[in-house]
């Protein structure tokens, strides 16, 4: 792997630097220190947290160094948003020792809903255990609550955001957090305007360096997205308890792009201007809950499940401006409806007092509705007839689809505590499924895999762990693959055809992590080594037929990444400074594949994430109310960030991006935080392939565009009461 050397040399050295200075230096004036048990479980009572007088729990986790690694999940190269039903992993948040049955309303939802004022302590669980209700993570954020018999807190947050185009946007937060006997309750409502405006321009040459066409494009997009969300639990008895899980959100918008076009290729050049209009609707709602009864041998059973519905339906107009003359000469419609029915259940009990037992079964069902329409514009006014379902254009596509997957789930997990310092979690869980098809296309094909995995710990002091894991993954198909799609980055592309005969992507994942937390809590540095081997993995194909060029999602065959993944999080206690806390992460990966046009080696389509490099710097001032302030800071580097497809291949440019905030507790006891955001600049070099594709075609143009969004400054105040 060819490996810049410079950045890995700087964060090893500021690791070295930090072990040997924070391993001299005392922490200075902490109240009650974390502890860490036999079971490498880091313990951080609430009285650690009183000097910052911090309002939420997200408030006291910033404070943790390395919590970004605890709240990071399965690590390196997992499917994250492509996770399958709930499975014994996802959200590595637990509240009061429970995971909460959700997707887009799970245990971090709540970080920054809950006051810090109701916390009795959190722990960092870097141990595996058959009393977790989360598998599979590096490590878990257990926050416990206290116990009371009735309380209510209301926290609140009012923000204005400022805009480089000089717009201003208001939104605001307000949570309920309570308890009364049994009964506990988490509500929470928020309303958070989404204002974008991107400035940009193109440019486009000729394969000999000519202009040939230029592009002034300005888009906007005014947005309010509204979340509702509530956590009800009840506590029937110390053997029962069951929790329900409710959200809601809706982000209904519109969009619209500018473009003022100069044509370079006949003389004198030639101006028009044309404008998208795209009103969306788009909504979510999401109902989950769970039970567990526990048996009078300590032994559990527990019963999850979701249901919830994603719909987004999206109406683009392209519009041609000549003076006072406005003329439609596109029109695409795209309706998406995502639904999912999950339950899940297992039985866990004790072999020995060294070993236990998981054994249980899911069903999941995931179903995708699509409707695509295109209509253009003809020089016939005869054929432009398609009424408005095509907005009254000529008829190109109509497409309608519904995939469906029903699939089942059988799993063991056994955890065996091998000594008092090496515990190994092993998963046996077979998976069956179909997937069929219908609208469109009409079919159906059916699944089965195995997939074991292999999970050892070591502690090798209570300070230093070793882990690895060996695991055989599925990754979740995008349905929408399936049908005809739209590529909203490209203007000229209208539509690509869906492939009905994608197969899953299966991988072999290898993960070797280090960490090391520090003496009194100065830091933690952590090393992670990861190989993923991929079969059947799913890129751009060819599908063209005759002279019609024409791209779709396709299963091109196998393909490997491996790299490393170094992060550190420092308290600066070589200067005398522990409330300094300095963040550095290097991720290195080599994502190769073959090229099913080409023929070549090359790594993985992508437009970032590859291999990047970060730090951050935060300090925290409690004798001068309660005042931090701090900076992130993000590159990507070394990998190419292409995408190819049939007809086109993409390069997206390397770009850095900065947050930087300051917050003081003032006038009212209240919380004012000012943030500011960068100007989020796109970049982007695109060449377009004429007669054929992009191994037998001529170059036709090179499109070079940069856009920009302009810095965005905010004020926050929050409050509790």
């Amino acid at each position: 792997m060819k490996v810049p050397f410079l950045p890995c040399k700087i964060v090893l050295a500021m690791g070295l630097s930090a072990v040997l200075f924070a391993s001299m230096s005392p922490l200075a004036s902490a109240q009650d220190q974390p502890t860490t048990d036999e079971n490498s479980t880091v313990t951080y009572p609430a009285s650690f947290f009183e000097q910052y007088q911090p309002y939420s729990v997200n408030d006291m986790l910033i404070r943790i160094p390395g919590i970004n690694l605890a709240l990071g999940g399965g690590g390196p190269g997992n499917s994250g948003g492509n996770r399958r039903g709930l499975g014994a992993g996802g959200d590595q948040v637990l509240i009061n020792g429970r995971r909460i049955a959700g997707k887009g309303n799970e245990g971090n939802q709540q970080l920054t809903r809950i006051p810090a004022s109701e916390v009795e302590y959190i722990e960092i669980i870097r141990g595996t255990s058959g009393d977790l209700d989360v598998r599979g993570g590096t490590q878990v954020v257990n926050v416990v609550l206290k116990e009371a018999e009735s309380n209510t807190s209301y926290t609140y947050e009012l923000n204005v955001d400022h805009y480089h185009d000089g717009k201003y946007q208001l939104g605001g937060k307000f949570s309920a957090t309570g308890q009364n006997g049994g009964f506990s309750y988490f509500l929470s409502a928020e309303r958070e305007p989404r204002w974008e405006f991107r400035d940009g321009f193109e440019t486009s040459y000729n394969l000999d360096g000519s202009v040939n066409e230029t592009i002034d494009r300005d888009f906007g997009g005014d947005a309010w997205p509204t979340a509702l969300a509530a956590n009800l639990g009840y506590e029937f008895n110390e053997r029962n308890v069951a929790n329900l899980n409710l959200q809601f959100t809706e982000n209904d918008f519109l969009s619209y792009a500018d473009r003022i076009i100069t044509d370079s290729r006949v003389d004198p050049a030639s101006v028009r201007i044309e404008r998208d209009e795209t009103p969306t609707e788009d909504g979510t709602w999401e109902i989950g809950g769970d039970y567990m009864h526990v048996f009078a041998d300590g032994s559990r059973w527990r019963t999850l499940f979701i249901v919830n519905e994603a719909e987004n339906d999206a109406v683009r107009d392209r519009l041609q401006i000549d003076g006072s003359s406005i003329t439609k000469d596109l029109f695409l419609s795209n309706y998406i409806r995502t639904r999912e029915r999950i339950m899940r259940s297992s039985y866990v009990f004790d072999l020995n007092e060294a070993q236990s037992l998981e054994a249980g079964v899911e069903r999941a069902q995931t179903i995708l509705d699509t409707s695509l329409q295109l209509g253009l514009l003809r020089s016939d006014p005869a054929v432009n007839n398609g009424g408005p379902r095509f907005g009254n254009l000529a008829p190109i596509t109509d497409a309608n689809g519904t995939v469906e997957e029903m699939r089942y789930e059988y799993f063991t997990i056994h955890n065996w505590q091998l000594n008092d310092r090496m515990s190994l979690e092993t998963t046996f869980l077979f998976e069956d499924s179909r997937i069929s098809q219908e609208g469109d296309v009409s079919k159906s094909r059916d699944f089965t895999f195995f997939r074991p995995k292999l999970d050892y710990r070591f502690d090798i002091t209570p300070s230093i762990q070793f882990r690895a894991t060996a695991e055989k993954e599925v990754i979740q198909l995008s349905f929408s693959d399936f049908t005809a799609s739209i590529d909203g980055s490209d203007d000229e592309q209208n539509a690509f055809e869906g492939n009905s005969d994608l197969r899953q992507t299966q991988a072999w994942r290898y993960q070797a992590n280090l960490e090391y937390r520090l003496p009194n809590d100065a830091g933690v540095l952590s090393g992670n080594f990861f190989l993923n081997d991929f079969d059947d993995l799913i890129d751009n194909v060819d599908i063209s037929t005759g002279d019609q060029v024409l791209g779709a999602r396709g299963n091109i065959g196998s393909g490997r990444q491996y790299g490393v993944n170094l992060n550190s999080s420092i308290r600066l206690l070589m200067f005398n400074q522990p409330d300094m806390l300095f963040t550095a992460g290097l991720r290195l990966e080599e994502p190769s594949l073959t090229d099913p046009i080409l023929n070549i080696e090359r790594e993985r389509s992508m437009r970032g994430g590859g291999s990047n490099y970060s730090f951050g710097f935060r300090h925290d001032i409690p004798t001068r109310n309660n005042m931090n302030w701090g900076f992130n800071y993000r590159r990507e580097f070394y990998n190419e960030f292409r995408v190819w497809d049939v007809d086109k291949i993409e390069r997206y440019l390397k770009v850095g991006s900065i947050f930087s905030w300051v917050e003081v507790q003032a006038w009212g006891d209240l919380v004012y935080r000012f943030e500011a955001r960068d100007s989020r600049d796109r970049c982007r070099v695109r060449t377009r392939y004429i007669n054929g594709n992009i191994a037998t075609g001529n170059i036709d143009e090179i499109e070079d565009s940069c856009s920009d969004a302009g810095p965005v400054l905010a004020i926050k105040i929050r409050g509790t009461f």
